[in-house]
């Protein structure tokens, strides 16, 4: 009898034909050293015509309860099907605002610019997407007798909060690595509340990275980076949602926030598996962010991708994204020539600015969204992004975890910036007489 192919299964991106179960404790392949991805049976997937899949997730998007309250798992059938429900860990992940942004358009000349708040999530970034996929797994895994202790992850933030709630949630231990003194106190503390094994090591991301990559090589310790590929299958949902809240259509353009090229890549997975599957009939042009202080892959760019350097990353106010050698980098090349993408880059003050306008449409966006908002800037000016475009920034993580940042800003004490947008606070006496003609100074005319 033929035995029953799997619906799911890790898989090599350098095209070497051998597959691994995802429950085996795997993440490069053997033969090429390259990252593994997930790939799903096609012919399962075509069970369903394309009409049949927008309706079944439209009608999923409304769950209060259960499985399909969350945005990740509403989809399963297209992120990890192996998964049994329960052993499913879920903190209501997914279903994000995609937000107009008119006044910051108007201004750049751009007639749709929308933002994707994934940071409205449950630790207050996108990396809860993934998180709940790689820690279900887990979860199961361990229940049928994996040899797994703890759950770790070197970051520089965003991903130790996500990891660190997960497990928690799910009663598995958790193991951190941080660059000593190089993320903001928002983002330390949501893995010690977690109760998480935190270790803030004198270093920098990548230094943290190679640590973390060490430790788990005996698979007793299980990695939660984004190398590993579970996480993508998680993260690609933001494609999928995007197109789901625009009624099914495609932007022209998504722009994402580049450190580690993992969200990137996912992005664009999502967006060719939907291709694949008929539910969209063509692709956006996508567009990678980074700063200017950690641009390793923009300086790629410039040579058409010929080859990649790593660098040490620069000190910079997006520190979600001060990464220097991003372990992604070849999923994210190959995304990028798929989609005849773009990387671009903005200085300190650009990010800075950005952010602090965006903020004026009622959006308190973290400064690796404002790297991804003074791209879309700069690629107006360059007259890439043309005045008609449609436009989706993704906002990886809530402004709240970088309320130091927005402080700095407004006091006017960023070193080298001049705060375009900068507001204070008014100190008056407790008189009305007072607050009246101020009001009147400072309200616009016709509003007085």
């Amino acid at each position: 009898m033929k035995q029953k192919q799997a619906p799911c299964w890790y898989q090599s991106i350098s095209g070497h034909p051998e597959r691994y179960p995802l429950d085996q404790i795997i993440y490069r392949c053997p033969h090429s050293g390259e990252l593994l991805e997930v790939r799903h049976d096609p012919d399962r997937l075509s069970s369903r015509k394309p009409s049949e899949w927008r309706e079944l997730f439209d009608s999923r998007w409304g769950a209060s309860s259960g499985t399909h309250a969350s945005g990740v798992w509403g989809k399963k059938e297209w992120v990890c099907p192996l998964v049994e429900d329960e052993f499913i860990v879920s903190i209501g992940e997914g279903r994000t605002p995609l937000v107009p942004a008119p006044r910051f358009a108007e201004k750049t000349g751009s007639a749709d610019l929308r933002v994707k708040l994934c940071g409205n999530s449950h630790t207050g970034s996108f990396k809860d997407l993934g998180m709940t996929v790689l820690v279900s797994m887990v979860n199961q895994m361990m229940a049928k007798g994996a040899p797994v202790k703890a759950v770790a992850c070197a970051s520089t933030g965003d991903t130790s909060a996500a990891l660190s709630a997960y497990c928690a949630a799910a009663g598995i231990p958790c193991l951190v690595l941080l660059p000593k003194g190089k993320i903001s106190t928002a983002q330390l503390i949501q893995p010690i509340a977690n109760g998480a094994i935190t270790f803030a090591l004198d270093t920098d991301f990548d230094g943290c990275m190679k640590i973390v990559q060490q430790l788990t090589e005996a698979g007793e310790i299980y990695l939660a980076n984004s190398m590993n590929s579970l996480r993508v299958e998680g993260q690609k949902t933001v494609a999928i949602e995007i197109v789901q809240q625009l009624g099914w259509q495609v932007p022209d353009w998504i722009i994402v926030p580049g450190g580690n090229l993992g969200n990137i890549s996912a992005i664009g997975k999502g967006l060719l598996e939907m291709r694949a599957m008929g539910v969209i009939d063509r692709l956006p042009r996508l567009v990678c962010a980074q700063a200017e202080k950690a641009n390793p892959l923009y300086r790629s760019y410039l040579n058409n991708f010929q080859d990649f350097e790593p660098r040490v990353a620069g000190k910079t106010m997006a520190s979600a994204i001060q990464i220097g050698a991003p372990v992604s980098v070849r999923k994210a090349i190959t995304v990028l020539r798929e989609f005849d993408g773009i990387v671009e880059q903005a200085s300190e003050e650009e990010l800075a600015n950005a952010a602090a306008e965006a903020d004026r449409d009622g959006l308190f966006v973290c400064p690796q969204t404002g790297v991804a908002l003074a791209a879309f800037s700069r690629l107006l000016a360059k007259q890439e992004i043309k005045p008609g475009d449609s436009v989706v920034v993704i906002s990886t993580a809530h402004g709240l975890k970088f309320v130091d940042f927005k402080v700095k800003y407004h006091d006017g004490a960023l070193a080298g910036i001049k705060s375009t947008f900068r507001n204070q606070p008014i100190e008056l006496p407790a008189d009305v007489d007072m607050v009246r003609k101020n009001l009147d100074d400072l309200l616009p005319p016709g509003v007085r």
